[in-house]
């Protein structure tokens, strides 16, 4: 079996994670909910005020999955963590430990940033994806629930006075 290889994402990369995110939505049955063009995701993923960032995995140099992760904060620890926005895997090369290599990466990197937590959302329907998560020892945690302002909504209580 070939080598797996993770490494940071750089610009030049920024098809690839863009085919990656279509990739992921379709999966997600949310094709349709995706507004960023490419260029959206080069400026705000790699520009210079960016505090986001990306993974890709490659096996044999050709990028297989991606991860995009920043840091976020708990002050109940008194630590950052770090947020998995997105994970995903091409069909083609589940199976071959890239999903593990990318969450162990970032597993690194949270414990060498003296980060507290390593979180993530995973969509309730997902059973493939909760119990790979589960395998490797992660808890859902049921008593959060998330919320999310956008569009209009967000605009609205912008202007509010």
């Amino acid at each position: 079996m070939s080598q797996l290889e993770i490494r940071t994402a750089t610009k030049a990369d920024t098809a690839t994670i863009y085919r990656f995110v279509m990739d992921l939505a379709i999966y997600e049955k949310a094709e349709q909910e995706v507004v960023a063009s490419a260029a959206d995701i080069e400026a705000s993923l790699f520009g210079e005020e960016s505090t986001t960032q990306a993974l890709i995995c490659e096996q044999d140099g050709v990028a297989i999955g991606f991860a995009v992760y920043f840091f976020n904060y708990s002050t109940w620890l008194g630590k950052h963590g770090i947020y998995l926005e997105d994970l995903y895997v091409s069909p083609a090369y589940r199976g071959v430990g890239a999903g593990q290599a990318l969450l162990q990466h970032l597993a690194r990197i949270a414990v060498s940033k003296g980060c507290g937590r390593f979180e993530w959302s995973v969509l309730d329907w997902n059973t493939p994806a909760i119990d790979f998560y589960e395998h490797l020892g992660a808890v859902a945690q049921k008593e959060w629930i998330g919320y999310r302002l956008e569009g209009e909504a967000l605009q609205r209580l912008a202007q509010q006075r």
